[in-house]
């Protein structure tokens, strides 16, 4: 392999495109009331570690500093501003953050949505749930754009973009206490996600217990059959918390209490997790600052591709970032050679369509080389033979989901180009 243009399709990879951060571990967080956070806001709140982000995943509210689509330090509300307060994810992500290496950045995107049932996470009968709902809880719905699930995995890809999603925390169930149903319907949920998503079989899944008095302490026998679902189910105990948030149906935590639960599902989540939570040193980051706020986009795009003269760390595109597009070592600055990048005068834009990755091309008899990198550099086959009736191209139905380079070189001119495979 030509070692001074993997050098190039690296430093790109890395610098240009800002390719996700192993070190940089994400969490979705969703569920009803408990999980938006239901605890008034202390002094001893609003201090928060800059290693702990959120990604804002609300359509823009009233809450100061926060903007849909863009990581920010995640001070309180993190779910949206219609009523969110403290919640549990608040001292998860700060016990994330305390517990793991100092090298580790902890993100977090809270949907959450106050009474509702789990069929509002349901991605193919969401909306006959929605629309029969009262005005105050369609407010909280249309905060994620009438779609929360949709919203959460809009958010989650564009987030794996910058980094890696290791678990998921859920707090929801009161709302469907006497359902005998819902285990399974949780469990449809958390497939749905892994398989929007790409990611892999062993993503684990941690859900809270309810309160054990009040008007929907039955909710904690649907709980515990939860594990009964899937290997990858765990459940949070609630022993303890009593205290209550004086609501007068017992069914809100007290701010100390979603401190206290936090630290649980975070416990829970480092022993689940194990060595998954220490640091890869061999593709650290050497910064320890948080992602680059990138601004907010549409998830309905299935491929995109992009000049990479564009040396900054946002990207315009969202989509899952599978984790055989982040390895591959890394080469030294002294194999970087300057090239000519993106289209160019004999060389297309890459299209997508129908599971075909195509570059319009003019090769008046020069030689062609053309290949498929991973964000890394490391080098996924050679397409240079393809040549055909103006085009060079390949079929990416065999590739997993996420980003890609394409490097074509044309006599001369060489271009090097980002695409998105889903």
């Amino acid at each position: 392999m030509n070692f001074k243009i993997f050098g190039a399709i690296a430093m790109m990879a890395a610098a240009a495109y800002a390719a996700p951060d192993p070190n940089f571990h994400i969490y979705l967080a969703f569920g009803q009331s408990n999980m938006e956070g239901q605890g008034d806001i202390g002094n001893q709140d609003t201090t928060v570690d800059k290693r702990f982000q959120v990604l804002w995943a609300a359509d823009n509210g009233s809450c100061s500093g926060k903007t849909k689509g863009k990581w920010s330090t995640a001070v309180p509300p993190l779910a949206h501003c219609q009523g969110a307060k403290l919640g549990p994810t608040d001292y998860f992500g700060r016990t994330m953050v305390e517990k793991t290496d100092p090298q580790i950045k902890v993100g977090v995107i809270v949907v959450a949505v106050a009474g509702c049932s789990i069929d509002l996470f349901d991605k193919d009968n969401y909306a006959n749930y929605a629309r029969t709902q009262q005005s105050w809880m369609t407010q909280r719905i249309n905060a994620y754009g009438g779609n929360p699930y949709g919203r959460m995995i809009e958010m989650a890809k564009k987030a794996q973009e910058d980094g890696v999603i290791k678990g998921i925390i859920f707090h929801q169930g009161e709302t469907d206490a006497g359902n005998g149903q819902w285990p399974s319907k949780v469990k449809k949920v958390y497939d749905n996600i892994i398989k929007d998503l790409g990611l892999g079989s062993d993503i684990p899944f941690l859900a809270g217990e309810v309160l054990r008095t009040g008007v929907s302490s039955g909710a904690n026998n649907n709980i515990a059959k939860l594990p009964q679902q899937s290997k990858n189910f765990y459940v949070v105990s609630s022993e303890g918390f009593n205290q209550a948030l004086g609501d007068g149906q017992n069914v809100h935590f007290t701010s100390q209490e979603y401190r206290d639960f936090g630290k649980r599902y975070a416990e829970k989540m480092i022993e689940v997790l194990g060595d998954k939570v220490k640091p890869a040193v061999a593709e650290s980051s050497s910064s320890s600052e948080p992602p680059a706020s990138s601004a907010s986009v549409s998830s309905s795009s299935t491929v995109s591709s992009s000049s990479s003269h564009r040396h900054h760390s946002s990207s315009s595109a969202v989509g899952p970032v599978s984790s055989s597009n982040v390895v591959g070592p890394k080469s030294s600055s002294t194999d970087v050679i300057d090239i000519v990048t993106g289209v160019s005068l004999n060389i297309g834009k890459a299209v997508f369509e129908s599971g075909r990755v195509s570059v319009p091309v003019k090769v008046n008899g020069t030689k062609v080389v053309a290949k498929v990198y991973s964000m890394l550099g490391k080098e996924v086959f050679d397409f240079s033979s393809s040549y055909s009736n103006g085009t060079l191209g390949f079929s990416a139905t065999s590739l997993s989901q996420g980003y890609y380079m394409l490097s074509v070189q044309v006599g001369s001119e060489h271009s090097v180009q980002k695409v998105l495979v889903k």
